[in-house]
C-alpha cells in the first residue's frame, strides 16, 4: 500500500469515536471463523462497562471460500461488524495494515482468526496499556504463559528458530514477536501501520521496530494460548519472513548511519594512505621495529596454523629458548581467522588491513553506542565517535600497535554492560558479555584492562551521581558479570595458564622509571597533528613516537571543562567528566616530574603499580581513557547545541568546538621506502650455509632496536630459524619481563657496537666466549647487512671467527663451520 492509499484509507475511517477496535485478518477462514467471530462479540456485550463502545473489523485477504458472505451475514445482525476487503491474497500484513487503518478505535486489538489466545486475554492487556504502555504482546515465551494445547514439534522447532532469527535481527528484547494476539494505542498503531511496508508476517516486527525507534513503551504480558488445527503457516513461509526480515533491517538502516561508516573508512585509509601505496614495501617510520615485529606475529600465526603447530609457541626467534605468543600481543582473535589472507597477500598487506579496517570499525562502533545510548543526533554522535578513534594518543599508536587501535568490542562490550544494568535479561547479555571479554582477550588484554579501569570509574562516578539507578541496577549487574566469568573462564583458562606458567612466560614487564605523562603532555599537541603538530615538544614530553598517550591539545581540555561546568546538573556530564579527569591525573605515574624542573613527587598511579597485571602497565597509556570520555562528552555538548533556539549561542558553541578540534585533527602518518631484504636471502644463497636445525644469525641480533632480520625471515617464509628476536621474554630469576632474548656476551657486544661503533679488544676470552654462542645458537652463518657502523662490526666479527668474511649477496657472511675444529 502506497502513502496515498493509506492516506485515503485514513479519510474514510467512521467519524464516530469507538473506544476498542478489534481486527482479524483472514483468508480462506470460513470454517474457523463463525466461532471466532461469536466468541468475540459475546465477550464484548458482555463486557462494555469495561471497554466501552467497539468495533469489529474483519479482513478478508481475498479468499475463495465463504468468508466474505460468512461476515456480511454476521454484520446484518449486528453494524458492529465490519467488512473490509481486499482486491486479491497479499498476505497476513497487508490484511493487517488495511484493517488497522479502517479503525477509529481509541485501542486496536489484532487477533488471529483462529482465536488461539482467547478474548478473556484481552483483560491482561488491556491493564497492561492501563499502566502506561503503547502496545502489549500476548505472550506464549514469558513466565506465566499457560501452553494448553501446544503445536507438533516440527511446527514447535520452526517457530523457535524464526523467532531467533527475529529477535536478533529486528526486536531484540521481546520474546514473542509473532503471537497473533496484541493490544495497542489506536493513534500510534494506525500511524505506526499506515509506515508499513511488508506484506507478509514480518509486518508484526515492522510495527514493534517502528514503536522502539519511537520510544513507545512496549510490554509482554503472559496468556494462555492453545494451537488451533489448520494452520495456513507453511515451512516455505518461514523462509518468505526472513527474506522479509532481511528487507526490512537494509530499509531501516539510516543513510546518515552509512555516510558515517564511510566517511571514518576513508578517514583511515587517508590516515594510512602513505603506506596504502605499496604495503609490501613501505614502512611507517614512526612504528621504529614495530611493523617487522607486527608483521612476523601475522606471518608466524599463519605459519603455524597452516602446519598444524602450537600457535601459542615457536622457536623460529628466540633459538633456542623460543617465544611464548601467548605471552606476546599476537591478536590471535584476528591473526589465526585471517591466515588465508596471510598467506595469500603476505603479513605486509594483511597488517595494513587490519590495521586501517580496525581502526573504521573501533569509530563505527563507538558511534552505535553513542547514538543508542547517549544522543540521537547524528551529527553530534559522528564527532564524538571520530574523537574516541582518532584522538592523538590513538593517532599515535596507530603507527605501531594494532592491539590498541583495532578497539571495535570495547564499545559492544560497553552497551553489554548497560543491559545487564538494566535486569531484563540477565542470563542472556552475561554470557554475551562473557563471549566478546573472551574475544577481545585474544585482540589484546591490556585495552580490556584499561578498559575496565574507564568502566569502574565511570561506574563509580555516576553511582554517586545517581544513588537511585546503582541501587536497582548493582543486582543484575552482579549476576551479569558473574555469567560472563563463568563463560569466559573456561575458554581462556589454557590460553592465560600457558602466558603466565608455559615456557618462555614471564612475571611482568618492566618499562622504566618515569612512563607516566608529564601534565604539560596533556595541553600540548601530538607531533602527527595536522594544523597545530609539534615534534620538538612532543618528542621531549613523550617516551616514543608511539606513545603519544595523551596530547590533546589546551583547547579541547578548556572545551571539556566548559562542557562539565555548564551541564553539571546532567548525571552522564559528572560521570564522564570524573572519568576524564581521573584517567588524565593516574595517567601521570607512580611518580612524575613537574614541569620544567627536576623535582618528583608520588604519582597516583602507585596505588596500582604493584597489582597484578597492572605492573605491566605502561601508566602513560591510561590517558587514552580520556578519548571516549571526551568524544561523548562532545557528542552531549553538540546536540545540545543543535536543540538551542538561539542561533547566536549556536554558532559561539559550535565555533568553540571547531577551535578545539581543529589543531588536533591528525596528518597522515609518514611512510618510506622499505630497507629491502639482500639478495643472499631472496635469492636463496643462504641455503648452502645453514643444514638442518641450524641458524642463521645476524649481525647485530635482532632485537627491539633493530628488528629487520624479523623482515628476512618472513620473506623467507620462516625457511630458517633466528637467535635473539623482538618479543617479551623472561629474564633472570626473578623472570621480570624484557624485550628481547636474554643478552649473552656476543650478542651484547655486537648490538653495544652497532650503537656506539666503538670496537673492543679482541682477545682468547672473547674468542671463546663467542664460540660458546655460536654454539648456543646452533649457528651456521653470521650475516652482517650494510649499516652505519659496518667497518667495526665485520672488523670485529672477523677477530671472533678468525677469518675474513665474503661478501655474498649484498651482505658479509662468515661461514662458521668447521670453526670447532
Amino acid at each position: 500500500m502506497s502513502t496515498a492509499q493509506a492516506t485515503d484509507v485514513l479519510e474514510d475511517m467512521p467519524a464516530f469515536s469507538i473506544d476498542l477496535s478489534v481486527v482479524v485478518p483472514a483468508h480462506n477462514e470460513e470454517q474457523r471463523l463463525g466461532p471466532t467471530l461469536a466468541a468475540i462479540t459475546a465477550y464484548l456485550r458482555a463486557n462494555e462497562s469495561r471497554f466501552g463502545t467497539w468495533e469489529v473489523v474483519v479482513v478478508d485477504d481475498g479468499s475463495t471460500d465463504g468468508t466474505r458472505d460468512l461476515v456480511i451475514a454476521v454484520g446484518v445482525g449486528d453494524d458492529r461488524v465490519r467488512l473490509v476487503a481486499g482486491d486479491r491474497n497479499r498476505g497476513k500484513g497487508h490484511a493487517l495494515r488495511l484493517g488497522v487503518l479502517a479503525t477509529s478505535g481509541r485501542r486496536v486489538l489484532v487477533t488471529d482468526a483462529d482465536l488461539a489466545a482467547p478474548i478473556e486475554e484481552l483483560e491482561v492487556l488491556d491493564k497492561a496499556l492501563a499502566e502506561g504502555y503503547a502496545a502489549a504482546i500476548g505472550s506464549r515465551a514469558v513466565p506465566g504463559a499457560v501452553i494448553e494445547r501446544p503445536q507438533s514439534r516440527t511446527r514447535r522447532l520452526l517457530g523457535r528458530a524464526g523467532n531467533v532469527l527475529i529477535r536478533r535481527t529486528a526486536v531484540p528484547g521481546v520474546r514473542d514477536t509473532q503471537c497473533g494476539f496484541k493490544l495497542y494505542d489506536g493513534d500510534r498503531a494506525r500511524e505506526a501501520f499506515a509506515a508499513s511496508r511488508l506484506h507478509g508476517w514480518g509486518i508484526d516486527v515492522e510495527i514493534l521496530r517502528h514503536f522502539r525507534r519511537s520510544e513507545w513503551p512496549v510490554t509482554e504480558v503472559p496468556v494462555r494460548w492453545a494451537h488451533q488445527p489448520g494452520s495456513k503457516v507453511l515451512p516455505l513461509d518461514y523462509v518468505r519472513t526472513a527474506g522479509e526480515l532481511a528487507l526490512l533491517r537494509a530499509r531501516s538502516v539510516r543513510p546518515a548511519d552509512v555516510l558515517a561508516v564511510v566517511v571514518f573508512l576513508l578517514m583511515a585509509v587517508g590516515l594510512y594512505a602513505g603506506r596504502w601505496v605499496d604495503p609490501d614495501h613501505r614502512y611507517l617510520p614512526d612504528s621504529m621495529q614495530d611493523q617487522n615485529q607486527w608483521e612476523w606475529f601475522f606471518a608466524v600465526t599463519a605459519h603455524n596454523v597452516a602446519h598444524l603447530r602450537n600457535p601459542l609457541f615457536t622457536t623460529l626467534q628466540g633459538f633456542p629458548d623460543g617465544v611464548n605468543l601467548m605471552a606476546n600481543t599476537v591478536m590471535f582473535g584476528l591473526t589465526v581467522p585471517l591466515t588465508p589472507l596471510t598467506l595469500l597477500v603476505g603479513p605486509a598487506v594483511a597488517l595494513a588491513l587490519v590495521m586501517t579496517l580496525g581502526l573504521a570499525a573501533t569509530a563505527a562502533a563507538w558511534y552505535r553506542l553513542i547514538v543508542r545510548r547517549v544522543v540521537r543526533h547524528r551529527g553530534a554522535a559522528f564527532t564524538g565517535a571520530a574523537l574516541a578513534a582518532f584522538a592523538p594518543p590513538m593517532v599515535s599508536h596507530a603507527a605501531a600497535h594494532p592491539n590498541f587501535v583495532v578497539l571495535f568490542v570495547i564499545p559492544l562490550m560497553i552497551e553489554r554492560v548497560l543491559r545487564l544494568c538494566t535486569g531484563a535479561r540477565v542470563v542472556r547479555d552475561g554470557v554475551v558479555l562473557g563471549l566478546m571479554a573472551t574475544y577481545q582477550i585474544f585482540l589484546g588484554e591490556e585495552p580490556l584492562l584499561l578498559a575496565s579501569l574507564g568502566m569502574g570509574l565511570f561506574a563509580g562516578a555516576y553511582a554517586v551521581a545517581r544513588r537511585d539507578v546503582a541501587k536497582a541496577a548493582w543486582r543484575p549487574l552482579l549476576k551479569g558479570l558473574a555469567v560472563a566469568a563463568a563463560v569466559s573462564l573456561p575458554l581462556v583458562a589454557l590460553p592465560l595458564y600457558w602466558q603466565f606458567f608455559g615456557p618462555q612466560s614471564y612475571r611482568n614487564v618492566f618499562h622504566g622509571r618515569f612512563t607516566g605523562n608529564s601534565p604539560l603532555s596533556l595541553l600540548a599537541f601530538a607531533k602527527d597533528s595536522l594544523v597545530a603538530g609539534d615534534e620538538d615538544t612532543a618528542t621531549a614530553l613523550a617516551l616514543n613516537t608511539t606513545e603519544q598517550n595523551a596530547f590533546y591539545g589546551w583547547p579541547l581540555v578548556a572545551l571539556a571543562f566548559a562542557i562539565v561546568v555548564r551541564l553539571w546538573e546532567h548525571a552522564l556530564v559528572k560521570a564522564l567528566g570524573f572519568t576524564a579527569f581521573a584517567a588524565a591525573f593516574l595517567s601521570l605515574g607512580p611518580r612524575f616530574r613537574f614541569p620544567l624542573s627536576h623535582t618528583t613527587a608520588p604519582g597516583p598511579w602507585a596505588l596500582f603499580a604493584h597489582l597484578p597485571l597492572f605492573e605491566s602497565v605502561i601508566e602513560g597509556r591510561v590517558a587514552m581513557i580520556c578519548a571516549p570520555a571526551l568524544g561523548l562528552l562532545l557528542a552531549v555538548a553538540i546536540e545540545r547545541l543543535a536543540r538551542t533556539p538561539h542561533p547566536g549561542n549556536q554558532f559561539l558553541g559550535l565555533t568553540a568546538v571547531a577551535a578545539a578540534l581543529i589543531p588536533i585533527v591528525p596528518a597522515p602518518l609518514p611512510a618510506v621506502e622499505r630497507a629491502p631484504v639482500p639478495a643472499f636471502i631472496t635469492d636463496g644463497a643462504w641455503k648452502s650455509y645453514v643444514h638442518g636445525d641450524e641458524t642463521l644469525v645476524p649481525v647485530p641480533l635482532p632485537d627491539s632496536g633493530n628488528a629487520e632480520a624479523l623482515h628476512w625471515q618472513t620473506a623467507a617464509h620462516f625457511a630458517f630459524t633466528l637467535p635473539g628476536g623482538y618479543f617479551n621474554g623472561p629474564w633472570g630469576t626473578e623472570r621480570i619481563g624484557i624485550y628481547g632474548a636474554k643478552p649473552r656476551f656476543t650478542s651484547a657486544m655486537l648490538r653495544d657496537i652497532s650503537f656506539t661503533g666503538v670496537k673492543p679488544t679482541i682477545g682468547d676470552n672473547w674468542r671463546a666466549q663467542a664460540r660458546a654462542d655460536f654454539a648456543y645458537w646452533q649457528a651456521g652463518v653470521l650475516v652482517l647487512p650494510p649499516q652505519e657502523y659496518q667497518d667495526p662490526l665485520r672488523q670485529t666479527v672477523d677477530k671472533l671467527v678468525g677469518r675474513p668474511g665474503k661478501w655474498v649477496g649484498g651482505v658479509w657472511v662468515w661461514d662458521l663451520h668447521g670453526l670447532h675444529g
